[in-house]
């Protein structure tokens, strides 16, 4: 079963389950309608790979929103949107612990022999189609940062 339809399943059960499942369905309905319009955008279906970067990009808004929202004190804000980010988390692939993205990142900076900061770019551009949907962009930026000695 692809995402999308794993979407589409869930979607009907949240409805089915009236009061306990309003904010899985509206979670669900809202990425929904993001990968359509990323379809209608894009002016393709789209495949598992291209619905997890949809996924993954509205973990981030999230993310980032969560922040914004502590900075203000609006708890109340910061849990709805935890909320939302642990049931997007269901549909993406298991994320990876900080450990292994380090070994990625090692392995990666032996191969093209770079050095310091300045080879960040290179390092970056290798291990991000590694590491697309299954870590934090931030997270794989400053362990490589850590590892150049920047």
């Amino acid at each position: 079963m692809s995402l999308k339809d794993r979407l589409v399943e869930d979607m009907k059960a949240a409805m089915k389950a009236k009061e306990e499942g309003k904010v899985r369905l509206s979670v669900i309905r809202m990425v929904r309608a993001a990968i359509k319009n990323a379809e209608i955008d894009k002016k393709t279906e789209f495949n598992d790979a291209q619905v997890i970067e949809v996924l993954a990009r509205e973990v981030k808004m999230r993310r980032d929103a969560m922040v914004e929202f502590a900075k203000g004190n609006r708890t109340d804000k910061v849990q709805e949107l935890e909320e939302e980010v642990a049931i997007l988390m269901e549909y993406l692939p298991q994320q990876f612990t900080e450990e292994e993205i380090r070994k990625i990142a090692e392995e990666i900076i032996a191969e093209t022999g770079a050095q310091g900061p300045k080879d960040l770019g290179k390092v970056m551009g290798m291990i991000t189609p590694k590491t697309k949907g299954r870590a934090d962009g931030k997270i794989v930026n400053q362990i490589v940062r850590e590892l150049l000695g920047n």
